[in-house]
């Protein structure tokens, strides 16, 4: 626990010149860049799906979070961050039985860290200058979609008790993310 803390920590350390020299008018050029390298990193973490797990992935019935329409940008970088902090909050979570590459979840870790930690900034300055409304109906809703579709994901994996077959299903589901998150952060350019 001590040293992934440390960890942590010394990636602020590292990433905090980043982040608060960050163009947030070019965020949507990092954030393309880091989705795909996170991205990638899923695809390492774990080989090809074990045949075992097949049956499993059936009893997984994932919600649509391809359907988020968000209207505004600031709306979609809120939904990005909560995205991918829904994200990280599952990857940290009872991967012991995920016989997964320690280094591409660690990197994979890393990098979902690093996203969230640039959107908050962009995010904090543009709610101290008041040119963005978190309580707006739209975000309220997309909010609540996004909070439920990753407790299904997190229900799921409890209810199979962190197997390797409920972790390899998600392995396969959160992709779908990334593409939303791909989605959204290219509205950012618009």
């Amino acid at each position: 626990m001590i040293s992934r803390s440390l960890l942590q920590f010394c990636l602020v350390l590292l990433f905090s010149s980043e982040i608060s020299c960050l163009d947030c008018n070019r965020l949507h050029v990092l954030q393309i860049r880091m989705n795909s390298e996170s991205f990638e990193h899923l695809e390492k973490m774990g080989g090809n799906f074990p045949f075992q797990c097949l049956n499993e992935g059936i009893a997984f019935k994932p919600r649509d979070i391809l359907k988020l329409q968000l209207s505004h940008q600031e709306n979609a970088k809120v939904a990005i961050q909560q995205i991918l902090q829904e994200l990280f909050h599952i990857f940290n979570n009872n991967l012991t039985q995920a016989a997964w590459n320690g280094t591409s979840i660690i990197r994979f870790q890393n990098g979902l860290y690093q996203q969230i930690q640039q959107l908050e900034a962009c995010l904090r300055a543009k709610t101290e200058k008041g040119l963005t409304n978190p309580e707006s109906q739209d975000l309220r809703i997309t909010s609540r979609k996004v909070k439920k579709y990753f407790q299904g994901i997190d229900a799921f994996l409890k209810e199979k008790q962190y197997s390797l077959c409920a972790w390899e299903i998600i392995r396969v589901e959160i992709p779908r993310c990334f593409v939303l998150v791909d989605k959204l952060t290219r509205r950012l350019s618009n």
